[in-house]
């Protein structure tokens, strides 16, 4: 039997785990996750129905995945608490943003460590997760994209793009809300009550978005559909174009980029 244990029970950790008990890969009480967390154990435990831990140590023996689902400060003394435990054959999946896969072996030499980033979609099991191992790593690394399949999408990238990967996957999430607020804003602006104005642009966007990933269209395509000429809908669109709102968001996306590679 397949065994995997996920240090760090928080949000991040909770929908990995929710994904992996509900799919085939792994048999419930052959998931283990270690948090020093009484509260999100319970709850873990009540809710998915696996297994629990706050000890680290006891809970890698004899497992094949071991997955590191803590913050980046919390990272160093996890590695350095598990170091001469694991044995060769154990595959580490890391979910921390900025620490390269160079920088866990130095800690931990002779692993096989993949790295993944998910987004907060996870939760409703709609992440899009990027992932990046060595050359080496092929059978694991199928594996591994099974497992975040169980979240949502899953897309292999060079380890050179996961600083982008997580501008553009995890901290996307709060471009498109912010963009997704201003909409509600307009509608309220036009009349309708917030509630009612933010039914209608969420269910806006979930088409708009559902149009692009079904059809494998570009955006423009499904754009210039919506665009009659001397139209209401290429005049608000020319006038965000006035005021900036493509160069606004690449300029903030590129903001994001330089930041996150300044972050240690």
């Amino acid at each position: 039997m397949n065994k995997i244990t996920i240090i760090g029970g928080g949000n991040l950790g909770k929908s990995i785990i929710s994904g992996l008990a509900s799919s085939n890969l792994f048999e419930a009480e052959s998931i283990t996750v270690v948090d020093k967390s009484k509260y999100n154990l319970k709850e873990i435990e009540e809710n998915l129905g696996v297994s629990t831990s706050q000890n680290i140590i006891e809970s890698i023996i004899d497992v094949e995945w071991i997955i590191l689902c803590v913050q980046p400060r919390q990272l160093d003394s996890v590695l350095q608490e598990v170091k001469d435990v694991v044995t060769i054959d154990q595959v580490l999946i890391s979910t921390v943003t900025g620490t390269s896969i160079s920088e866990i072996n130095e800690v931990i030499p002779e692993n096989k460590v993949i790295r993944v980033m998910p987004n907060t979609g996870a939760s409703k099991k709609l992440s899009m997760t990027c992932i990046a191992a060595n050359d080496d790593v092929t059978e694991e690394l199928t594996m591994v994209q099974k497992m975040f399949d169980t979240i949502g999408k899953t897309l292999v990238i060079e380890e050179r793009l996961m600083q982008a990967a997580t501008v553009l996957g995890a901290s996307g999430i709060a471009f498109f809300l912010r963009f997704l607020r201003a909409m509600i804003q307009g509608g309220i602006q036009m009349g309708f009550h917030p509630h009612e104005a933010q039914i209608i642009a969420v269910q806006t966007a979930m088409g708009a978005a559902t149009l692009v990933a079904e059809n494998g269209t570009h955006p423009e395509c499904e754009i210039d559909k919506v665009t009659t000429p001397q139209g209401c809908t290429i005049e608000g669109l020319n006038e965000m174009e006035h005021r900036g709102l493509s160069s606004s968001v690449i300029k903030g996306v590129m903001a994001s980029y330089e930041k996150i590679n300044t972050i240690k």
